[in-house]
């Protein structure tokens, strides 16, 4: 940290202080010489000179402390930047120079008042001092950097655990919707093959294989157009199937209430629920059990569901918070919730969760088509 560039207030700063306690100096002696003029000069730029180069500017304006004690002001003050700017084995050597330089300034203007042995006492104290505070600074300023980094870093970490909880939940939903949509088109390619290889066969079988084909087409559609929103990844892992759906809830919830969880449900939908709906609408509900088991373990859920086709499904999941300065019951990364909103998202809705009133409120919302 030898050399740096500093600013115009530092500038200003320097040569204002160093400036008028040199002028003070130099006016409070007996008898001031042209040599005591040149050493105020020198001092204040060497002064100067420690802002960019601290170690040479402190052995400088030391070294004129020998001549004269109108450049002790420089001195001193290059020993405190050399202490905050430096190692501290450099900021001892530019404090040990400075003591023996003001040991030897004794010699050319002594102080028969305060003798040699008080003049070596306040010397030193007055350098490990300066080291002292200067050390104490530079360790302050570095722990605030150190504290700085490590907080930018963890804020750039927390973005790319978000962004690949996202990037999962996609990846997730769209094999999701491959499968579905291979197996709708795998069911309407078989009664159209049947179409094709039968066609004496009686009309009503007729009518009714087309009408299973366009249903087909229509719901592929509808698939279809929630996979091309996806940012779809090749996976080479094997797809595990389409999943639950919102007819497991039931199970979902048993298997909660087994592991201790009090869950109340209530409301439902009229009619079947497309599957690409009925997977988000589990998803949301075993996220909101996830949470609640984690951070409220034994205390009640309610989870209602409602909605109607042309209209929105709503899905509303409530729990009691904990008691402050509860351990959550397993540790959790705390994008659970993220994935779950981006999936929300993509399939054209909202999610939201807040606390209020002491409890803990998870709401979504998603078009339900005709």
């Amino acid at each position: 940290m030898e050399r740096r560039n500093p600013r115009p207030r530092e500038l200003i700063g320097m040569a204002a202080g160093v400036g008028v306690l040199t002028a003070l100096t130099l006016w409070s002696l007996p008898d001031p010489g042209p040599l005591d003029f040149a050493v105020a000069v020198l001092g204040l730029a060497a002064a100067m000179l420690q802002l960019w180069r601290p170690v040479t500017g402190a052995l400088a304006a030391t070294v004129l402390a020998v001549l004269s004690p109108v450049a002790t002001t420089a001195a001193t003050v290059g020993a405190l930047q050399v202490a905050w700017r430096t190692r501290f084995r450099t900021a001892v050597a530019v404090a040990v120079a400075g003591i023996a330089a003001h040991l030897l300034q004794w010699i050319r203007y002594p102080d028969p008042a305060l003798g040699f042995g008080w003049w070596v006492v306040l010397v030193t104290v007055a350098y490990a001092a300066l080291l002292g505070w200067g050390t104490l600074a530079r360790s302050h300023r570095e722990l605030v950097m150190s504290l700085r980094e490590r907080a930018r870093r963890a804020e750039a970490e927390q973005g790319r655990l978000v962004a690949e909880a996202r990037a999962a939940e996609r990846r997730g939903l769209a094999r999701e919707m491959h499968d579905v949509l291979a197996n709708r088109l795998s069911l309407v390619a078989t009664h159209a093959g049947a179409l094709e290889f039968r066609p004496d066969a009686p009309p009503e079988k007729i009518a009714l294989a087309a009408g299973v084909v366009r249903s087909g087409v229509h719901q592929a559609l509808e698939e279809l157009r929630q996979v091309i929103v996806l940012l779809r990844e090749d996976d080479a892992a094997a797809s595990s199937g389409p999943g639950p759906t919102a007819a497991d809830l039931d199970v979902l919830i048993e298997e909660t209430r087994a592991a201790g969880q009090p869950v109340t449900l209530s409301g439902g939908f009229p009619g079947d629920l497309p599957p690409s709906m009925g997977r988000t609408v589990y998803r949301v509900v075993q996220e909101g059990l996830t949470n609640a088991r984690k951070h409220a373990a034994g205390n009640k859920v309610e989870v209602t569901l409602g909605g109607s086709p042309g209209a929105e499904l709503a899905i509303e999941i409530r729990n009691a918070l904990p008691a402050p300065g509860t351990t959550p019951a397993a540790p959790g990364s705390g994008l659970g919730l993220v994935g779950l909103t981006e999936r929300v998202r993509l399939a054209g809705g909202r999610l939201d969760h807040e606390r209020i009133d002491g409890r803990f409120h998870l709401s979504a919302r998603l078009p339900w088509p005709t």
